[in-house]
Formats: structure tokens, sequence, C-alpha cells
């Protein structure tokens, strides 16, 4: 199974339109979002070709494909707009064996973890800080951004696919790659 993995949207049209490129070049079975898809928040700068409603559109044709959870700047109102369905703070999927704990990571993070077993798969975002290691037994994964990456790491994405997760730069090259999964 194929699962395509965004962090950290923020309303930015051409990071929307990229995703679709993206679910078009690998064909996931699934594309999980992990939140603050529509609004920048008020600690970021405004995004690069900044318009919520278009990205929307842009989104509305993966919607039977995507999983999203929601983000601390995701507000009742954008999940209004949106086409797919958002959990509230987290959500699980099973996927190949794999037991993927999904949640945007202003809640649980890499230094809060819900409780979860050896081999278990931690999935966030939030930081906009791409990461692929083991913890103690656990699996943590951070896709970074395309939108607005910080700590000097490129523009990157996640892409889990045969027992092996992937940080993938916005120029198609491995930044980071996690492999037995």
């Amino acid at each position: 199974m194929r699962i395509l993995v965004f962090g950290d949207i923020h309303g930015s049209l051409p990071t929307a339109r990229r995703i679709v490129e993206l679910a078009v070049q690998h064909r996931p079975n699934q594309i999980v979002l992990l939140g603050d898809i529509l609004y920048h928040g008020p600690r970021n700068p405004i995004p690069q070709g900044y318009d919520p409603q278009a990205c929307v559109r842009e989104l509305t044709p993966l919607a039977e494909r995507i999983i999203a959870v929601r983000g601390n700047c995701d507000s009742e109102v954008d999940m209004n707009l949106l086409p797919f369905p958002m959990a509230d703070s987290f959500t699980w999927l099973f996927a190949e064996g794999l037991r993927i704990f999904a949640t945007h990571g202003h809640t649980y993070s890499p230094q809060n973890l819900p409780p979860l077993a050896v081999g278990d798969i931690f999935l966030s975002g939030h930081t906009h800080v791409p990461t692929a290691n083991i913890h103690k037994g656990i699996v943590l994964c951070n896709p970074g951004t395309l939108t607005n990456p910080k700590q000097d790491h490129p523009a990157c994405y996640g892409l889990f696919d045969g027992g092996c997760f992937a940080v993938i730069t916005q120029s198609d090259e491995v930044y980071l790659r996690l492999e037995g999964l």
C-alpha cells in the first residue's frame, strides 16, 4: 500500500497543486494530511500563493483518498469548507501490518507520545521539520512541509511504500529514508 503524507499546507495554492501532481505521479492508495490545511496561523508568514478557497478546489478531486487530522491552525469554519472529514486530533491507520498513529503534533508529539507499542509509527507534522528515526522502539516520522520549511530543511513530503518511509524533497530527491518498517 502506498501512502502519501503532507504536513502544514497553510492555504498555499502552489502546495495544493503540487499535492495533486504528486498524487498523479505516485498513485497512492491514501493521502494523509497532517493538519494546518487552510490557514497560516498568526506566527507563520503568509505562504506564497495563499488562497484557501482555491486549495479546497484543488484538493476536492482527491477527497475520496484523503485522511486528515486537525491542526492547531484549523478552525471549525475551515473544516466546513473541506470536501473530506477531518479527525479532531488524531486517527489510526492500519496498512500492511503497520499501526500508524497520525496526528498534527501540537498535542501529541515526540516529546509527549500517546501509549504506543514497540514497532508502532508516530506520524506528525506541526514543526515543519522532517524526521525519520526510531526512539525506544517507536518509529517517529514527520514529512516536513512543502509550504514553509524550517531550520534550513528543504520543502518535503512523505511516502510510505513497501515497508519504507521516505521524506522526499520538492525536486523528488530522497532526503531521509527509514526501511524495514
